[in-house]
């Protein structure tokens, strides 16, 4: 469990010793939706209508900026190989590093995301609703990130081709995610999302393990 904490603590400072990324992320989600209502009008009732897809298509949009420093550095300067032969299973250092990039691409959206909700003009229900969705839906973003950063990992400028594998699989999440801020569907589609990210969060660390030792083997 120490070691566990260890990467989930050296993936956090570095992050925060990189300065700006987490910053940048949370600038992108915002002016995605804030540009919104120059393009459809300042119709109340409408930004309020389409609100929940847009909200979730940035987070999405967001997450995909920080998904190549997942692996790629690691594999660049050879601490990934490392990590593989050391004493914790390469999946639970996966989990650990899902776990980080959550803390560090998700959560900051979800703080800001207030800022959207009045830009939008979402009441108060809907807002939480939202909160309740992202909280519940962007760890499946995480974990399906995880699968398409380690799956291009040894690709050149797999960066570019990592969102295009994943966005197959978010589908479902942006659905009941869009879903869960309706009134009338909340319920149902915040359960969903709840069974999707656990799902994700289970089996990714595996099967981003299994891409990461074919790729480097």
């Amino acid at each position: 469990m120490r070691a566990f904490s260890a990467i989930i603590g050296r993936e956090l400072a570095l992050a925060l010793r990189g300065g700006g990324d987490v910053l940048t992320l949370v600038l992108f989600f915002i002016i995605t939706g804030a540009i919104v209502p120059f393009a459809v009008g300042p119709d109340k009732a409408l930004l309020a209508t389409i609100a929940p897809g847009i909200i979730w298509i940035a987070a999405f949009l967001a997450m995909l900026l920080g998904l190549d420093r997942l692996f790629r550095p690691d594999h660049e300067d050879g601490t990934l190989i490392l990590l593989r032969h050391a004493e914790l299973p390469l999946s639970a250092t996966i989990a650990a590093k899902v776990i980080a990039h959550w803390l560090l691409t998700a959560l900051p959206l979800i703080l800001a995301s207030p800022i959207l909700a009045v830009l939008l003009a979402m009441d108060l229900s809907a807002f939480w609703r939202m909160v309740l969705s992202l909280l519940l839906g962007t760890p499946a973003l995480a974990a399906f990130g995880a699968i398409g950063a380690a799956v291009t990992v040894a690709i050149r400028r797999g960066g570019l081709i990592a969102p295009i594998l994943i966005a197959p699989l978010s589908v479902p999440v942006l659905i009941f995610g869009t879903g869960a801020i309706s009134a009338t569907q909340s319920s149902a589609a915040l359960l969903f999302l709840a069974a999707l990210s656990l799902m994700a969060v289970a089996l990714a660390p595996f099967a981003a393990a299994l891409a990461i030792s074919s790729a480097e083997d």
